[in-house]
Parts: structure tokens; sequence; C-alpha cells
């Protein structure tokens, strides 16, 4: 009988919950909200195309790097286990410390926001920006609510969360294909191929307005790593996380092309750049055609459900971080307990709400502390990509053998690395003072790290 104190996660994950883990987290709010933004910066269709293939290529050459170094080292904590063998304790503890402080919490009370801003939409919801007790709306009890009810069913069954996470991704793809279909046959004189001609003159343009774009892009494709912190509970990891994090990332790129052209089609430039949730303003305007006025609350239910898809994913992925360094002694031993009854990192996932839960309380001031994250954690990618070329000299000293190489090794991760540390650097001229701030908090790690060094006492492997 499993005591209070195990501390190892059974492998309850298929490839299909892999897989939609990564669809699921990676698919959130980003699609229907980043079309405005990226057209605002480049002008075009053809640019804004242009935009979304460098972000999908790029994102998918970082899953594939990802690909090669999870299946050979399937560890709890994902960069941060690949940070530990590649760079040592520290490197590894200092990505822990800013997800754990800045990263996972914030984007989970990030989360909780968009999904109770976008049912607010609903007259039913509407009072959820109503005063409830004292300084607290109605709107942030219901993200709490929403909050602590994802981590409960994370506590009670990695599999069964999986499992609402892969019946929630399935339901948000039918939706977008249902969006996008819409859009398409039944526009009539509305949609034209001329559409994706047009341009927007107000455009900020040049390689600043292509970097802004970018940035928003891969906003919208982030997520594609975050299975990797999952890699230790995945069944037949040297098969399935290749699949789950490549697969993935080829079927989101697939969607947001589909959804980006239903738009473009309804839509010219101006539009786009015109509207803060263009695919509502084009599925408006095509049912609105039809003489059919529930156009925004058919992509509202949409967002919901997507949001709601990217929740449970990102709650489940996002606590084994701590539970890994905990579990290598590099904090707080009482993290690293598995509940006893449900096999899951229980402390761990507490904890995470825990902080999530005071930013929500903190609704409408803590966005800032999302840009903090920003740069780190494409430095943290870069990281961790690059440590492909130490375990393939490793690798290659001991005579370990690949269950998956990166394709055109060794550009593919040489390419992404670079491209991380091209975003990392311009997202701190972009916003110096956020992101000297967000050092400033990384650096708090180190005299941490040392006490929890001199303390150290690993749980058994």
């Amino acid at each position: 009988m499993p005591t209070d104190t195990q501390h190892d996660l059974p492998r309850v994950l298929s490839v299909r919950h892999a897989t939609s883990i990564v669809v699921g987290i990676i698919i959130g709010s980003g699609i229907f909200l980043v079309p405005q933004e990226m057209m605002i910066a480049v002008g075009s269709a053809t640019k804004v195309y242009a935009v979304w293939i460098v972000g999908g290529l790029l994102s998918l050459a970082g899953a594939l790097t990802y690909a090669e170094i999870a299946a050979a080292r399937p560890a709890y904590g994902g960069e941060y286990a690949f940070l530990r063998e590649a760079y040592g304790d520290l490197v590894a503890f200092l990505h822990m410390w800013t997800w754990f402080t800045i990263a996972k919490p914030a984007s989970l009370a990030s989360i909780c926001a968009g999904l109770v801003r976008t049912l607010a939409l609903f007259p039913v919801f509407a009072f959820f920006t109503n005063s409830a007790i004292g300084f607290l709306t109605w709107g942030q009890v219901a993200a709490l609510v929403a909050l602590w009810s994802v981590t409960l069913l994370d506590i009670v069954g990695t599999r069964r969360a999986a499992n609402v996470q892969l019946a929630l991704t399935w339901l948000k793809v039918v939706l977008i294909v249902l969006v996008a279909a819409v859009c398409f046959l039944a526009a009539g004189p509305i949609g034209t191929m001329q559409h994706f001609t047009t341009t927007f003159a107000g455009a900020h343009g040049g390689f600043g307005g292509f970097m802004v774009a970018l940035i928003a892009a891969l906003w919208a494709y982030d997520g594609w790593s975050d299975v990797a912190p999952m890699a230790g509970e995945v069944e037949r990891p040297q098969r399935n996380l290749p699949i789950a994090l490549a697969g993935g990332t080829l079927a989101v790129a697939a969607l947001y092309m589909l959804t980006n052209a239903a738009i473009q089609y309804v839509l010219p430039a101006a539009s786009i750049a015109a509207s803060e949730r263009p695919a509502v303003s084009a599925l408006q305007r095509v049912l609105l055609a039809h003489h059919l006025g529930f156009g925004a609350e058919l992509v509202a239910v949409g967002m919901i459900v997507s949001i709601t898809s990217s929740f449970v994913g990102s709650s489940l992925s996002g606590a084994r971080i701590l539970f890994a360094a905990a579990r290598d002694g590099l904090f707080f031993r009482g993290i690293a307990r598995v509940n006893p009854r449900f096999q899951t990192p229980a402390a761990s996932l507490v904890v995470q709400a825990c902080l999530a839960s005071v930013l929500v309380l903190a609704l409408g001031r803590f966005q800032r502390l999302f840009s903090l994250a920003i740069f780190a954690d494409w430095m943290t990618y870069g990281l961790a990509a690059s440590t492909i070329f130490i375990f393939r000299r490793r690798d290659a000293a001991s005579g370990t053998a690949r269950p998956f190489s990166t394709p055109l090794y060794p550009f593919v991760p040489l390419l992404f690395v670079m491209a991380a540390a091209v975003v990392t650097v311009f997202s701190i001229l972009d916003k110096p003072v956020d992101s000297l701030l967000g050092m400033l908090v990384i650096a708090l790690g180190i005299p941490l790290y040392l006490w929890f060094a001199e303390r150290r006492v690993a749980l058994p492997s």
C-alpha cells in the first residue's frame, strides 16, 4: 500500500492524452484575438500569413528539438530536468523559481480572467462586474471557483483530468472548424478572395512591425512545450512524446491557418485591424446576412471551451516542475508528496493554486507580472533547446542510443535557439523596465538556492 510520502507518479497518459495536452494548451483565446494585432503590425494578408508560417515553423523546430530530448530523458519537470542535467542545479532552480513565482501563477490567473470576461458576454453572467464582498467582484469569485475546481479535478486523478482535457480539445477543434466552415460556405457575396489582397495603411511595418506580429503569433502558439513536464507520466514516452509534440504543433498550425483564412475571406485588412475580436466580427457579418444574430454567442462558446481546455492542461502540467525540484531536494520536501489515494502531486497543485489565487485577487493589476516573464520564457526555451548539443556529445561518448532524432540536426535546433535569442533580446528592448524587474526576480532566487543547497536532501530515485 503506498504511503503519503511516496514520490513516484504512475505513467497513465496515452499518446492521445499527451497530444490533447499540446493542442489544448496551445489553442486558448489567442487565435480569436491576435489577428487584429498582427494586421496592425504588418498591414497585409500575405504578411500576416508569412508571420503565421514563420511562427509555426519556429514552434515546430522547438517541438522537434524537445521531442529528442524528452524521449531520451522522460523525467518529471520538463525544462527543469533538461537544464539540471546539462547545466547544473543553479540554472534549473532559477528556471523553477521564475516559473513558481511569476510565469505559471500569472498564466493561470490570466486564463481565469479571460474565462470570466468571456462568460460576462452572456447577459446571464453580466453580474460578474458587480461587487460581491468588500473589494471582491463576482467575477473574481467566479475566477477563484474555476481555479480551485480545475485544481480539484487535477488532484483526484491525472488520467481523469486528461480525459476531460481530451474531450474539451476535440470539442474545441470541432467548434473552430465549424466557425471556419460557416465563414467559407455561408458568406455568399460578403466573402471574396479579393480580401486577401487588401492592405491596412496604418500598419507599423518594417522589421519592428514584423517582430511585433511574430511575438503575437508565438504567444498564440505558446504551450507546445507544456507536455514536457509530464514526461514522467506518459506511457511509452520514447514513442509517444515525439508524436504529441510534433503532431500536436502541426495540428494547431493547420487550425490557425484555417481560422485566419476564414476571417480574411469575410473581412478586408482594414476591418480586421479595426476589430478587437476579428473572428466574432467575421461570423456576425456572415450570420447577419442570413438574418441570424447569434454570431458573437457562437464564437463566445468556442472561446469558453477553448479557454477551459487550455486551463485544465496548463494547471495539470504546471505543478510538475515544483514537484520535480522538491523531489531533487531543491525545494520544500513536502511538495514532493504524492497523494496516496489519487496518486497525484496534490501538494504541488495546491501551492500552485494558492499563488494563482493571490493574482486573481489582484485582478487588473497583475498583468505587468505576466510581461515580466516573457523574456524569461524564451530565454528558458533557448537554454532548454541548447541542451540537445550537450546530450548529443555525451550520448555519443557513452554509446547511448536515441529513441528519436531531430530531423536536419543541427540546423533545426540551432535555428530555434537563435530565434529564441532574438525574441529574448527584442522583448528586453521592447520592455526594458519590465525585463529588468524580471531579471531582479530571477536574481532573488540565487540566495534562496544557496539556502536550499545547504540543506538539500534528495528523495531516493
